[in-house]
């Protein structure tokens, strides 16, 4: 083997690096199980000390790796973490809307043909929608007032700054309307990451939708889905305060501070008599030996006020400078890890009763990295509670980026004229103080007032980086215009839920690997044994790339986990194969597993890079469940090649080094005379299969028709799903009866989901309302209607909702996915094989794959299985694409290799011998990957019943393809136009001539 010493210096490097992030899992789960031992009391785990725990080990060294230190932080960013589906949490969709961006800019413009022309962009978006707004609205304006420009409406004092005048064409107004919608989809992104950080949830993850006015949050774990929603949907709160001097506020914190240490003494007093001695007290003494001066916290730099902080000096036991650490002199800052403590104080009944009332004690955005520790500013704002600011951030105009006279880096900020004369009348009173500019109750920056400021143009400087200005100038405008979140798309799991996900998905991923190995072993023999090391070697590798790249684990993860086990199977059955026909035309030992290797390498290559068309498309197109999905299948289709190709050779080739004989085997007693000799005429079945496909499709598609069309998701048509659960077994089409009841008729669907007493009830009800009123109305509808049946104590255990807008999104890209990939595939095989017959073929193949699974599900819902059709369902059917394009390349390489080798022969002749040497690797590949399927069909869980149903009957109409319908399409367009070139018939029979070259068909 060439470059052995490559490949095993990247194996070495590859494995190395999954063992060292690897670590960060296991680290992590000890950590947590440190956890529930801490919180554990008389058996019962209480959450909140369990909580309490992981909070004071967050920016704690928690392990060390290579001489590094590793926070809790920092190993949970590193981990192999568990997606929604396995660790329960909620899974949120929003969308900026345009409309209101546009509203803004016209200065909400009463205007009767611009307002016809925004409605009339709205009906349009709902039957457009990956067409933008703003070119939807711009046609719609044109319809309404031919001739007019848009100038006269957006010609305004705020849109001067972004260079419309009333000479500006409408295609300069919507480049600036366009390029205001993606700034404030920006600004919308930077406030919600802002908001989900605060939130306090573990590894959250917020992204933005390519090509779309959309934002993906995931928040694992959380138990409050309608908090979540007021933080995500809230309008952005921009405000400028007045601020408190250092020398205002010191002797509150003192008084404060006072009052603390009081209450602690009078806590550690009854500890101190019960013990008959001052150990008791060990507490407050050690805290007073660390403690820093709070008056040391406190001192300004400016000899104006220091004295008057000194004046403040605490006493040396204090509280408060436990907390407040931060090393720079005249600001408040609290060590990151202690802010939930500093939180409770400023909390307390003491704070309340000291503290002024017009106080508020606000945090800073950003912490800072002082020494290697973070710290977070706590800024004394001239606040009080529900009072309104003296500035709202609707009077900005515009801020930017600018810089000053130095080349520093600044923020350029215009008000309105309104906002102006507020601005100047604050500036003057504040000269020399501090102005706070407060987003959502955070403090993104207190500039001090130099002089004051008419006009309302105001420069703000400082010690900013370029990123760091325009965040504040992002910040800025961030009030300025309404830009209103709304959620399209939801999902909810249950950490109940979660929990049996993770049993299920471990369950049948284990089952499925003891399947293959135990499979390989009994077929092969010690053979199969070092595939078995290939392929546990490989899920190794799949779990590291996972964890290196921060990739999460899903329940769709592990069934493409569990595809790969299957698939990367092939491979080394398509070596061994190869190698056992090598053995039986006379080849040493070693000879053959050298040719056997080279000769499987292009069909496995083939295979692989169609795999990867399918995995790219759906990482591209595909969302959530589906997207993660693709990720696992993508990072198998690299480690399966090199553990199936390379890590195998390099473990025979070492096991038969030097020897002449040896005592591995490519095959058992079970395996040895298994496909040999075959000699059936397939092409000569292929009418009988051409009608029976036919047949099939005809017949499931009319009973499609019958039932009233698809049965598809909620992915598809929009609408809320639930899962319920009950105390006793339900009837479901009792249930659906009184719930559609309470819907009004709305469409819905209820059906059992894994067990008797839990059932999922989907609804299309007000499924155009995607507003939390909404939400909220059809939940107690259903709770309604559940209780009008007289069902006991239901319980949500998770729920999901898609906007009709998303639905559609989501059907388009699927169409769209399907079409790209015979697309792929059409371009690939026309490459590799040269001839257009083949790439049809191929294509016409799999699209008869698709429409059988399709015509499968009406089928299956005659005998009361009721399967929808969604995301993962796409994602089933691209696989079974793949998995159908494997067996068909197989079988192409093999004629493409026999019509090199003979070249007298046609294809007619030798199409036969092709797929009967081909036999024995296509029947192994289907056993083990419909074994492997069938067990996530029975152990996998409600969630991928529809997608292992659509694998099952995809393998089996998959194999059945591409020996009975591709390959003789071939026969019956380049086959007939070959054997009228060469004046021969159509015969698929080999003469018995001496001239006439024999063809094997032995295995592959």
């Amino acid at each position: 083997m060439r470059n052995k010493g490559l490949i095993i210096g990247l194996t070495i490097i590859v494995s190395a690096l999954c063992i060292y992030f690897l670590t960060f899992t296991f680290i992590s789960r000890r950590v947590q199980n440190d956890a529930v031992v801490y919180a554990t009391k008389n058996g019962k785990v209480d959450q909140q000390q369990r909580q309490h725990y992981l909070d004071s080990v967050w920016r704690a060294p928690v392990a060390s790796l290579l001489g590094v230190d590793y926070t809790y932080r920092d190993v949970r960013s590193s981990e192999l973490g568990l997606g929604l589906d396995l660790k329960g949490g909620m899974h949120v969709t929003l969308e900026v809307s345009p409309v209101e961006i546009v509203r803004a800019m016209s200065g909400n413009s009463k205007d009767p043909k611009f307002n016809r022309a925004i409605e009339q962009a709205q009906v349009a978006q709902k039957a457009n929608p990956s067409t933008p707004f703003t070119a939807l609205f711009a046609q719609a304006y044109r319809t309404v007032a031919p001739g007019e420009n848009l100038a006269r409406i957006f010609a305004n004092t705020t849109n001067k700054s972004r260079g419309i005048d009333i000479n500006s064409t409408n295609d300069k107004v919507i480049g600036a309307i366009d390029k205001e919608v993606e700034e404030a989809i920006d600004r919308s992104f930077n406030i919600l990451r802002t908001r989900i950080d605060k939130f306090g949830t573990s590894q959250p993850s917020i992204q933005r939708v390519k090509g779309t006015g959309r934002i993906q949050v995931e928040l694992p774990g959380v138990d409050n889905p309608d908090r979540v929603r007021k933080l995500l949907q809230g309008q952005a709160k921009l405000e400028f305060w007045e601020v408190w001097r250092q020398d205002e506020f010191g002797p509150y914190l003192q008084q404060l501070d006072q009052a603390l240490i009081a209450k602690e003494k009078t806590a550690a007093a009854p500890a101190t008599a019960a013990a008959g001695t001052t150990a008791a007290t060990t507490d407050s003494t050690a805290a007073a030996g660390d403690s820093t001066s709070l008056a040391s916290q406190l001192a300004n730099k400016k000899a104006a006020t220091t004295a008057k902080a000194d004046s403040t000096k605490p006493q040396q036991n204090s509280v408060l400078a436990r907390l407040i650490t931060m090393p720079i002199p005249g600001q408040l800052g609290v060590n990151l890890r202690d802010t939930a403590r500093m939180n409770a104080i400023l909390r307390s009944d003491e704070a309340r009763a000291i503290l002024p009332p017009n106080l508020t004690m606000l945090w800073s955005v950003k912490p800072e990295v002082i020494e290697g520790q973070e710290y977070l500013k706590l800024n004394a704002i001239r606040k009080a509670r529900g009072a309104e600011a003296p500035l709202g951030g609707e009077v900005v105009a515009d801020a930017r980026q600018d810089y000053d006279q130095g080349g520093r880096p600044e923020v350029s900020m215009a008000m309105n004229p309104s906002g102006a004369k507020k601005w100047q009348k604050m500036t003057g009173a504040n000269i020399g103080r501090q102005v706070g500019i407060v987003l959502d109750d955070y403090v993104y920056s207190d500039p001090v007032v130099q002089s004051e400021i008419a006009g309302g143009n105001t420069s703000i400087s400082g010690n900013f980086s370029i990123e760091e200005a325009q965040d504040l100038s992002n910040v800025l405008k961030a009030g300025k215009l309404p830009a209103p979140t709304r959620i399209v798309e939801e999902a909810v799991v249950g950490p109940s839920l979660g929990q049996e996900a993770i049993n299920q998905g471990l369950y049948s991923s284990l089952a499925g690997l003891l399947i293959i190995m135990a499979f390989m072993a009994l077929y092969y023999g010690r053979a199969g044994l070092v595939a078995d090391a290939a392929l546990l070697f490989n899920s190794f590798l799949i779990l590291g790339v996972l964890a290196q790249f921060s990739f999460a684990l899903t329940l769709p993860g592990i069934a493409g986990l569990i595809l790969v086990f299957a698939s990367s199977v092939d491979a080394n059955v398509l070596i061994f194969e190869r190698i056992r026909e090598e053995l039986d035309h006379g080849l040493t030992l070693h000879d053959a597993i050298a040719k056997g290797y080279s000769r499987a390498f292009s069909a496995i290559f083939d295979s692989n890079v169609m795999t990867l068309i399918i995995a790219v498309i759906l990482f591209i197109f595909g969302t959530g469940p589906v997207q993660n999905f693709a990720v696992t299948l993508l990072i198998g289709i690299f480690t399966s090649f090199l553990s199936a190709v390379y890590i195998s050779r390099l473990i025979i080739e070492w096991l038969v080094k030097g020897k002449t004989t040896s005592k591995i085997t490519f095959s058992t007693f079970l395996s040895r005379k298994l496909f040999t000799n075959m000699n059936f005429d397939i092409v000569g079945k292929r009418k009988i299969a051409y009608a029976f496909s036919t047949i099939f499709i005809v017949v499931g598609f009319v009973l499609m028709a019958v039932q009233g069309g698809p049965n598809l998701g909620v992915d598809f048509r929009g609408g809320r799903a639930y899962v319920v659960d009950f105390n006793k077994p339900e009837v479901a089409s009792e249930v659906r009866e009184a719930v559609t009841e309470a819907f009004q008729g709305a469409g819905t669907e209820v059906k059992t989901f894994g067990a008797p007493t839990r059932l999922r009830i989907t609804t299309g009800y007000l499924s155009d309302d995607e507003t939390v009123a909404a939400d909220k109305k059809v939940e107690a509808t259903l709770m309604a209607g559940l209780k009008k049946y007289g069902a006991d104590n239901p319980q949500i255990k998770s729920t999901s909702k898609v906007g009709a807008t998303i639905a559609d999104d989501i059907k388009r890209t699927s169409v769209l996915s399907l079409g790209l990939t015979l697309l792929g595939i059409f371009v690939y095989v026309l490459f590799r094989f040269e001839k257009w017959q083949y790439s049809m073929a191929a294509v016409v193949a799999l699209f008869h794959d698709a429409l059988l699974v399709i015509a499968c599900y009406p089928i299956a819902r005659l005998f009361g299985l009721n399967y929808e059709m969604d995301q993962i369902f796409v994602a089933a059917v691209l696989t079974i694409i793949g998995f159908s394009m494997n067996d068909t390349v197989v079988i192409y390489d093999r004629i493409r290799e026999y019509l090199r080798e003979n070249p007298k022969l046609t294809f007619a002749q030798v199409v036969n011998p092709a797929l009967n040497s081909t036999f024995s690797r296509t029947m192994i590949t289907f056993t083990t990957l419909f074994l492997v399927v069938l067990v996530l069909y029975i152990f996998g869980g409600e969630t991928l019943r529809s997608f292992s149903f659509a694998m099952l009957v995809g393998i089996i109409f998959g194999t059945y393809s591409s020996l009975f319908i591709a390959t003789p399409i071939i026969l019956d367009t380049y086959g007939r136009k070959e054997a009228r070139e060469r004046g021969t018939d159509m015969s698929t029979k080999i003469t018995d001539d001496t001239d006439a070259p024999k063809l094997s068909t032995a295995s592959v």
